[in-house]
């Protein structure tokens, strides 16, 4: 029960990463609309940056837990949450080619965490 713990922090915490995409690429929308007088552009950047800080404060305390292997093998999850966001957020659609990534990436992440 304990390493199901551990890798519910872990794919917590790769989530928590793969927001700051969303923050940047909403950064980006602001941008490109209204150029630097948007004040949304410097709310998405400042939640860009601040949870990129959080993340690699919480990150040095999650791969404790692991070898730094496992720990990597599963922050590739990243592409699979940043396909979501895409999907949910900005509303861009899937390619084949996205899904049949995102099935290797899943399955290279099983076989690299099977071990453990």
């Amino acid at each position: 029960m304990s390493k199901l713990k551990d890798y519910i922090q872990l794919h917590l915490n790769i989530l928590l990463f793969s927001l700051t995409s969303v923050f940047s690429k909403a950064a980006s929308v602001q941008y490109n609309k209204h150029g630097l007088s948007s004040p949304l552009l410097y709310l998405f950047l400042f939640l860009m940056v601040a949870n990129c800080g959080i993340y690699a404060i919480t990150w040095q305390q999650v791969i404790k837990k692991f070898s730094l292997s496992t720990a990597y093998a599963n922050k590739s999850v990243y592409l699979i949450w940043s396909q979501l966001w895409a999907v949910l957020i900005f509303k861009e659609s899937l390619s084949i080619n996205n899904i049949i990534g995102m099935l290797v990436v899943f399955l290279g992440v099983m076989v690299v965490s099977g071990d453990e």
